[in-house]
């Protein structure tokens, strides 16, 4: 008889994603799965009909600030309010799992995105194993764990010049890449980092969607300071199929305009489901990229401008500007957007399944980081990995055409791509039979079978 897995992914597009995905593999190696979720950005359960779906009552509606601004509030708006219909379901769940017929699976466990810290408690008293889902990376992870060092040494009060500086701790990150300091109150962030530290510490397990080969050095020192097992089992999306896991709707339609584009011609610019740039910047964003005289497919979604809840408007004349090279959609397909032959760099905010995502697809990225794990996913992208560029400044047109064109065109591109091509073979290496991910995984399915 199979076992059942309770799957808990937290309702932002970039955790919703990856939890979908892990459902999806760990569905492949015969658990049946259950999917429990929020009103609040739920998922369609009909792009996954071999899941069962339970949502959870909640005030929460498709207004709430959810920004990055406002980010920290929020997840802690969220944990608050799920907790008793989360205990619940959880209950009925587990009470109707106790009296089931033979035919029915057992709960082995229950898997949760690592900001739901509220449901360590919970599963220690139903006596039910907890594993956590880091949808950010093992550098992302071990940042999170030097805070304290860094509070102490008064890293997180850092002022004027002293963001420059890299911790030795953290190498090679700066200062002003550390997660806290790009949020508007970094103690209330401080308190939020150290429960979930705390809480996916008093876990059974940890997955990351992430590759051995990617961060090897990241993971030997996860393996000696930290003493729950860890899996690293990505990239998550090289091992599902292409079911839609977007809670934006998608426009397919861009493809039959990349099909008629020349190979590695076009800069594919999206900043995912919640950064969101000033009205200064989105321009500069524009006539940077008309400038630039490049190819180029733009996702423009709902809220990506501050003070514009819907589509905002483009400047005047850029649209004829670029007419016979550029497509503005509002959401696109973005992995079959990555491995199509037209695509030759990726403009991204460096969420890490956008990171992870153009990594494995064997894209060079031109990184426009904003808030939380960005910042340290973009100074690796740029200085220990070497697969993209990145504007350190404030961002102008001027800045952006040469950029581009540094990306696009000369001999600095061409070494980026080959070496993100390298990154990219690993990646497909990895989840191969015998591969680092691969390995992992059979290592996490036998552990869920333990308990």
């Amino acid at each position: 008889m199979g076992k059942r897995l309770l799957m808990f992914p937290l309702p932002f597009q970039g955790h919703h994603t990856p939890m979908l995905q892990l459902a999806e593999i760990l569905h492949s190696k015969g658990f049946s799965i259950s999917i429990i979720h929020t009103h609040f950005n739920s998922p369609n359960s009909a792009n996954h009909p071999q899941f069962s779906f339970y949502p959870i009552p909640n005030s929460l509606f498709k207004d709430e600030d959810c920004s990055a601004d406002h980010v920290v509030e929020f997840l802690n708006m969220l944990n608050k309010e799920c907790v008793l219909p989360f205990t619940d379901l959880l209950s009925q769940i587990l009470s109707e799992n106790n009296v089931a017929t033979e035919d029915e699976e057992p709960v082995a466990c229950l898997i949760t995105d690592a900001l739901w810290h509220f449901t360590q408690a919970l599963a220690d008293s139903f006596k039910l194993p907890r594993i956590v889902l880091r949808t950010s990376n093992l550098a992302s992870f071990l940042s999170f764990n030097s805070l304290y060092l860094l509070k102490e040494k008064g890293y997180l009060s850092a002022q004027g010049s002293q963001f420059e500086a890299p911790p030795p701790e953290l190498s090679p990150l700066k200062v002003k890449d550390i997660p806290l300091l790009c949020v508007s109150d970094p103690e209330a962030a401080y308190e939020l980092v150290s429960k979930l530290l705390e809480k996916t510490k008093a876990s059974r397990g940890v997955i990351f969607n992430s590759f051995e080969e990617l961060e090897p050095s990241s993971l030997a020192t996860f393996r000696k300071d930290i003493s729950v097992p860890i899996f690293v089992v990505g990239p998550f999306h090289k091992q599902v199929s292409a079911s839609s896991s977007s809670l934006l709707a998608q426009d397919s339609s861009c493809i039959s305009w990349l099909n008629s584009q020349s190979p590695k011609s076009v800069l594919y610019v999206s900043f995912g489901s919640i950064a969101a740039v000033n009205e200064a910047e989105f321009v500069e964003i524009a006539w940077g990229l008309a400038n630039s005289k490049q190819p180029f497919l733009w996702a423009i979604r709902p809220g990506l401008v501050r003070g514009h809840d819907g589509p905002a408007p483009l400047p005047n004349g850029f649209l004829d500007e670029v007419a016979d090279r550029g497509l503005v959609i509002t959401w696109a397909p973005q992995v079959e957007v990555l491995r199509h032959p037209a695509i030759g760099g990726f403009w991204t905010h460096n969420g890490w399944n956008s990171t992870l995502e153009s990594i494995s697809e064997g894209i060079p990225m031109f990184c426009l980081p904003c808030f939380a794990d960005q910042m340290a996913n973009a100074r690796y992208v740029t200085d220990l990995w070497r697969v993209g560029l990145r504007i350190e400044d404030e961002i102008n047109r001027k800045d952006i055409d040469k950029a581009i064109r540094r990306l696009m065109l000369e001999k600095e591109g061409r070494e980026i791509a080959e070496r993100v091509a390298c990154l990219k073979e690993k990646a497909d290496l990895c989840i191969a039979e015998g591969g680092s991910s691969y390995k992992s995984l059979d290592n996490l399915v036998a552990h869920i079978l333990s308990f």
